[in-house]
């Protein structure tokens, strides 16, 4: 193992590293099997799940970015089908797909949505329709198997429960504590059933500590984000700094954490943490062995960002996901993908997928500030338009007039419209 690197660790070392280890390094050159869907989600932790679809939902589109076009299909199996299913739905960061042999860490949040409720929950367990909910729930799917909330037929006028009829409410409820789980999707509904109809028999249900599922998440995190600062393991494990804490303490003494001094994007420096895990890793960012050579379309949601001090540290590069802002305030779009372009963060795309005309639109289209379009960056980011529209199925490209109009003009001449 070599010996730790004279601070401050340059840049590009920090990018490189931070990229390989989130699987964003290197373009892929093979059509990715289910084997190798797993291994990304293993190697990241979990990948955030969101129901929009402006274009592809983000779970899969987490996945296009880093392995290319390749068959949705594959995920769900490895969701749902009974033989093929290694990975899983619970909450992490957010809702999340999570591999299925770290199920076990999962157990003490799910313990602990039971022991300590959040405000609204203790105030919906109150009611006593929610109680006769829970109890219908519980009785209709230990006898009947499989359920959706739309199983439930419900008359009532609806209350302010998040607009939720009180069996989904339930139904979230019992998933949240861990008495039901997400068996299937149909149409993208849930479909919740009892853990033990939905988990595979080799699926370690021991359950840790909180101390030990505390450091599971940390190791997870410092391994995914390969170069760090502290507070973005707060970001990436959605835990609180006085729990990471004394994780980071037991590792460094152990010898399995360093503390590292590393360039920042808007000069100066930072202090980081590099998992022992990752020094060799580190040694070959620095000799030049890893070098960013992928480009890419991002996320919204994408794990490279869950971390926004990382982003300013590591790209100088401000992430704002507008979807949630008024359509009169955005200033670049409703569902802006960031452009990664080999070892920078160059630029905000705002798609819309038409699919009944198999037409991706281009709403917008930006660039950082000090970012121009040469020759490289237009001819990478059209190729990573053309196999963003293969794996959309859409044949037809628009582009709107908002944004960077030289990019824009270059970028189309290179594709063609």
């Amino acid at each position: 193992m070599p010996d730790l690197p004279a601070s401050p660790i340059p840049l590009y070392a920090s990018r490189a590293l931070a990229l390989y280890a989130q699987r964003l390094a290197a373009p892929p050159q093979v059509t990715a099997n289910a084997e190798a869907i797993f291994d990304t989600v293993k190697g990241l932790g979990s990948i955030h799940i969101d129901t929009l679809q402006v274009v592809a939902r983000s779970q899969y589109l987490a996945l296009w970015s880093r392995l290319g076009n390749y068959d949705t299909t594959l995920l769900d199996e490895l969701l749902f089908h009974p033989q093929k299913k290694r990975l899983f739905e619970y909450w992490k960061k957010a809702a999340s797909v999570i591999p299925l042999e770290h199920y076990r860490y999962s157990l003490p949040r799910m313990r602990q949505r039971l022991e300590e409720p959040r405000k609204s929950w203790v105030n919906w367990l109150k009611r006593e329709s929610s109680a006769e909910a829970l109890e219908l729930v519980r009785k209709r799917i230990a006898s009947e198997g499989a359920l959706r909330a739309a199983d439930f037929e419900h008359d009532r006028k609806r209350g302010a429960w998040w607009d939720w009829k009180p069996a989904k409410a339930a139904l979230e409820y019992l998933y949240g504590i861990g008495e039901l789980m997400i068996r299937d999707r149909v149409n993208f509904q849930r479909v919740y059933d009892l853990p033990q109809r939905t988990l595979p028999a080799w699926v370690d249900r021991t359950a840790p500590t909180r101390e030990e599922a505390d450091r599971h998440d940390v190791e997870l995190a410092l391994r995914a984000l390969g170069l760090c600062q502290a507070s973005s393991l707060a970001d990436y494990t959605y835990l609180l700094q006085q729990r990471i804490r004394p994780v980071l303490e037991d590792l460094r003494g152990e010898g399995l954490l360093f503390n590292v001094t590393g360039e920042a994007s808007g000069g100066g420096t930072c202090e980081l943490l590099l998992h022992r895990e990752r020094l060799e890793d580190l040694q070959r960012a620095l000799d030049g062995d890893l070098q960013p050579r992928h480009s890419t379309l991002l996320s919204p949601f994408d794990s490279l960002l869950w971390s926004k001090r990382q982003g300013h540290v590591f790209w100088n590069y401000q992430h704002d996901i507008e979807l949630y802002v008024p359509q009169p305030k955005r200033k670049w779009g409703y569902f802006t993908l960031p452009l990664l372009h080999r070892d920078r963060l160059v630029g905000r795309l705002d798609p819309k997928l038409e699919r009944d005309t198999g037409t991706l639109h281009i709403r917008a289209l930006h660039l950082e500030p000090g970012v121009e379009p040469d020759e490289r960056l237009v001819s990478d980011l059209a190729a990573a338009i053309r196999d963003f529209m293969a794996f959309h199925d859409a044949t037809q490209l628009k582009f709107g007039r908002r944004g960077h109009v030289q990019f824009r003009v270059k970028l189309r001449g290179e594709l063609g419209v």
